[in-house]
């Protein structure tokens, strides 16, 4: 059974809802997006205060790098770079039929304070190779132990965030990753991150 139960639950059902009278849509004819994890719904929607703006961490223009460097749009080799409408695409098509994973890979006190709805949290740090329980969490992702070291070949297809193209926890995390064996092209990634998902007004949720 894949770690997408173990780790957060299965998305069991998902649905895009029919248009309604909500002028901020998510794509024409698609005002919003709902799913289901461990029976508990979850609707991803567009804010509707056209007036509204981004204050606080994630307004900033500007970070001193390091370590808030821009991360190249290829994480790494072989690795596709995907933007919002392929995120929730893949939560409706790939996570809720159990063979992938939406990974925040950010440290847990940022995804404490807010996270893409249907994300479960394997921070970066968590997959370096001096962690002792890296294997345990690659195992969790659905590679199998054999005499031979660690297989791949039905581990779960992930998606990866960070906060933001200035975020290195993203590529972090796919680099860890890629190093331990886990195939780069059962690896995505969402560099525009949290940022460029808050700054599309984009639901998010308090873990």
């Amino acid at each position: 059974m894949r770690m997408a139960i173990g780790i957060a639950g299965l998305l069991l059902a998902s649905f895009a809802l029919p248009a309604a009278a909500q002028e901020v849509q998510i794509a024409d004819g698609v005002p919003q997006v709902s799913f289901t994890v461990n029976g508990r719904n979850f609707t991803i929607a567009r804010d509707q205060d056209q007036n509204a703006n981004l204050t606080g961490e994630f307004a900033k223009t500007s970070r001193p790098c390091p370590a808030f460097c821009v991360q190249p749009m290829i994480a790494a080799p072989g690795v596709q770079p995907v933007g919002e409408l392929e995120l929730i695409s893949f939560l409706e098509n790939v996570v809720a039929e159990g063979s992938g994973l939406l990974i925040d890979a950010r440290l847990p006190d940022w995804y404490a304070k807010g996270a893409i709805p249907g994300a479960v949290n394997v921070p970066f740090a968590a997959l370096d190779a001096q962690n002792p329980y890296k294997n345990d969490i690659l195992l969790a992702l659905g590679a199998v132990q054999t005499s031979d070291g660690m297989d791949f070949t039905t581990a779960n297809d992930l998606m990866v965030y960070g906060n933001g193209a200035w975020d290195e926890q993203g590529s972090r995390a796919i680099t860890n990753l890629i190093d331990a064996g886990y195939p780069a092209s059962k690896i995505q990634n969402y560099r525009g991150g949290l940022e460029d998902w808050l700054h599309l007004g984009l639901s998010t949720l308090v873990p």
